[in-house]
């Protein structure tokens, strides 16, 4: 996001006027992107391990880092084709030409010099934090916890100061907000509205063959994410009902797994707050409410088309099902 901004404004793109020259475009493409890159690899975001290890544990279907690689790496590549050029339709920039970026970039790393200490002890924490949250089966470590170290190494060492962080309104605005619906969402799954939701919809089409509940499950599961601001939360309330439901009523387990694994993340999509990394960019004032709106669901019908026809034919292939 803040390459996006920079590569923005050295074009004279701010927020207002002047966002739809390029920064609007650089803004909902990205986060698109970042949608799509969550879904192809197990370490693409925080929740995905946890749905390998629900897979494993509670639907009897083992994921790995490598099988999930396989599974989404052409669904993954097909959208990372797709996603941005129909981005580019709706939300055309002005500017269609970017050569300076380029040499802006090199000019000020040439300025910047070697990192200087401040600099090398947060690539350290970075590098760090990144190895903690990676390895999070391994040591079992909460990724709060490892987030939480980070920040707290970064002010110990003098970098981040506690004046930088009280004084950041915005991070702390969206701390409270963002907080509260990630809290609502795991409620929902605790009180058992989730389950009762999924057996709910089993129940309006008795006698479905699994083809037909698969699509209807997945459109329901995919859609109802405007309800969540978290993919964990959504992935807590509703993997395993949704998921259990399916197999049961004889849908393949790991095509079962992996369209609920993977459209969890391609859903985030939807709206300005579907995953944590949505505030942020929305929060940069490029793009209005509406046209965030109308990218998503224009978007959410993209990849949904590409992962349930490429999608489903490469896990045929792969013998995924």
């Amino acid at each position: 996001m803040p390459i996006a901004r920079s590569v923005a404004e050295l074009h004279g793109s701010y927020p207002g006027p002047t966002a739809a020259l390029l920064g609007s475009f650089l803004m909902t493409g990205v986060y698109q992107s970042i949608c799509v890159t969550a879904a192809m690899f197990m370490t693409g975001q925080a929740s995905n391990p946890l749905a390998a290890s629900i897979a494993t544990e509670t639907l009897h279907y083992p994921v790995t880092l490598v099988s999930w690689f396989v599974a989404g790496i052409v669904p993954g590549l097909c959208s990372l084709l797709i996603v941005p050029a129909v981005v580019y339709r709706l939300n055309p920039p002005q500017i269609r030409r970017t050569p300076e970026a380029r040499a802006f970039a090199a000019s000020e790393l040439t300025r910047m010099g070697p990192m200087d200490g401040a600099q090398r002890t947060v690539f350290l924490v970075f590098v760090a934090v990144c190895g903690l949250w990676v390895t999070t089966a391994v040591h079992h470590i909460d990724i709060t916890i490892t987030a939480l170290l980070g920040a707290v190494a970064l002010l110990l060492s003098g970098v981040l100061k506690w004046e930088q962080v009280a004084g950041n309104k915005a991070a702390w605005n969206l701390f409270i907000w963002y907080g509260g619906l990630v809290r609502l969402g795991h409620a929902l799954g605790d009180a058992g509205v989730a389950k009762a939701f999924a057996s709910g919809v089993a129940g309006m089409l008795p006698g479905a063959r699994w083809m037909v509940l698969l699509a209807v499950v997945l459109a329901i599961y995919f859609y109802s994410h405007y309800g969540f601001a978290s993919i964990t939360a959504h992935l807590l309330s509703m993997f395993v009902p949704f998921g259990s439901l399916l197999i049961v009523e004889g849908a393949p387990p790991g095509l079962v797994v992996f369209s609920l694994a993977c459209f969890t993340n391609l859903s985030a999509g939807l709206t300005h707050y579907g995953t944590t990394p949505a505030p942020m960019f929305f929060a940069q004032h490029y793009v209005s409410l509406r046209e965030w709106w109308k990218t998503g669901f224009v978007i959410s019908l993209v990849n949904l088309a590409i992962w349930s026809t490429v999608g489903f034919a490469w896990w045929k292939v792969i013998k995924v099902w």
